[in-house]
């Protein structure tokens, strides 16, 4: 991992299960009423015609610039009130001591099926 360090508070967390395997963590922006999301994205169904080194969750932030390549997952530790992110660019630390406790449930389950092929670590406190 390169790259700096995010903290933010998340306000709630949505997650999809469908083709697309998705993990939308919801922060406050810096104007009022403003939320932008870090998002994690796997979509296994179609993964396989991706060279080796693409597979894998694709973060995105959406006020980070958007590169071609992705940035990857590579670990995530959840613990009661932080979510820590490392991806192969940057490090997110993430206040979810107000999250739904079934919200962040939900992330946790999604999260752990996205990494069916082990690809990044998960670490669970």
């Amino acid at each position: 991992m390169s790259g700096e360090t995010i903290s933010a508070v998340v306000e709630f967390i949505t997650v999809e299960e469908g083709t697309d395997l998705i993990v939308s963590f919801v922060i406050a922006g810096e104007e009022p009423d403003e939320v932008v999301s870090l998002i994690l994205l796997r979509t296994p169904e179609f993964e396989h015609i991706l060279p080796a080194e693409e597979r894998g969750v694709r973060v995105s932030h959406e006020s980070s610039p958007v590169e071609e390549d992705g940035d990857l997952l590579q670990r995530i530790t959840i613990t009661p009130g932080v979510v820590a992110i490392e991806t192969t660019r940057a490090r997110y630390e993430l206040d979810v001591s107000n999250v739904d406790r079934d919200e962040l449930q939900s992330a946790q389950r999604v999260i752990e099926r996205m990494n069916f092929d082990q690809r990044f670590v998960v670490e669970i406190g």
